[in-house]
């Protein structure tokens, strides 16, 4: 694992799953880490943040960098999902979604911008997904949404690269989260929709939260020091891999 000795991470979304995750194995990487969520807990510092309301989100990395003298590591873990074609959601959902999913990273990073600038290993890491390159069905909201975070994560690192900020994003398939835990909870057959879910990865399971995690921690680190504008899929295979249908 790399080490983050000494760096003051953000994780929003930290309250559970992905971001859970992240905040765990950069506290055990050796970085103190400010949780910030709706419902925050875990870290080394809790804080109560809405990624939708920019007060809130200025507040809180004022309440971290008082704290822990600065920010240098900034992970946008937090989102909502939304299901159904183009047609499925009325115009609020989409705009409640697309302020959560995509401006909420955006007010983060405006928040963070100026503690990531007097730091000597500033890194931002999006939580992006396979459906930002893959059409997946039932998923044009969200995947518009993780579309934007990919695009404004190579708008980001090319605007900040001069400064030595690196962006970086990492797009997950499916996760055995929690919240994919209770919308199987919800299905008609919750065993064959696990089933379904993990078929469709080449390696025919869900990926881990700790597995993204690992590769968030891994960018977020000195040891990426050359990267940045970078995309890196988390997904079994689903993405880069054309496999012949099981018999």
């Amino acid at each position: 694992m790399a080490t983050l000795d000494g760096l003051a991470a953000v994780v929003t979304g930290g309250g559970s799953g992905i971001g859970a995750a992240c905040a765990r194995q950069l506290v055990a990487a050796g970085a103190r880490v400010a949780v910030l969520d709706l419902e925050p807990s875990g870290g080394s510092m809790a804080v109560r943040t809405d990624v939708a309301d920019a007060a809130s989100v200025e507040s809180a990395l004022s309440d971290v960098g008082n704290v822990f003298g600065g920010v240098d590591i900034v992970v946008n873990s937090a989102g909502i999902g939304a299901a159904g074609g183009v047609e499925a959601n009325a115009d609020d959902e989409w705009h409640r979604v697309l302020d959560v999913n995509v401006v909420g990273v955006a007010r983060v990073c405006r928040a963070a911008l100026p503690y990531l600038r007097r730091s000597a290993h500033p890194a931002i890491v999006n939580i992006s997904s396979i459906v930002a390159w893959a059409g997946l069905p039932n998923r044009a909201l969200y995947s518009a949404s993780k579309g934007a975070v990919h695009a404004l994560t190579m708008a980001m690192a090319a605007d900040m690269v001069g400064e030595g900020i690196r962006v970086n994003c990492v797009c997950p398939a499916t996760v055995d989260t929690p919240w994919v835990g209770r919308l199987l909870a919800a299905s008609a057959d919750p065993d064959f929709e696990r089933r379904r879910l993990e078929a469709r990865q080449p390696l025919g399971r869900m990926v881990s939260a700790d597995e993204v995690a690992a590769a968030v921690c891994y960018l977020a680190s000195p040891a990426a020091g050359a990267t940045t504008g970078t995309a890196l899929a988390v997904d079994g295979g689903m993405y880069g891999l054309r496999l012949p249908a099981r018999p």
